[in-house]
């Protein structure tokens, strides 16, 4: 890599980053319920499903602007 990466580039690399560590989270959350290991009937409940909601489409959109980021970039 260049020496003289642009600031936008490196927000991107960073977005990056964040990402493929949440869905390393989240591929790790989805092979302990397939596994029984962890019980989510518990979390089923409103005001859970909405956090959990609201944190996937936080996710979502940060996938969009690094996209943005690195296609101009």
């Amino acid at each position: 890599m260049t020496e003289h990466m642009s600031k936008l580039c490196r927000v991107a690399v960073a977005i990056g980053g964040f990402l493929i560590m949440m869905s390393i989270f989240l591929m790790i959350a989805l092979a302990l319920t397939l596994a029984n290991f962890i019980d989510v009937s518990a979390l089923a409940n409103e005001a859970y499903l909405l956090v959990f909601m609201l944190g996937l489409l936080s996710i979502g959109v940060l996938d969009v602007i690094a996209g943005i980021a690195l296609s101009r970039g």
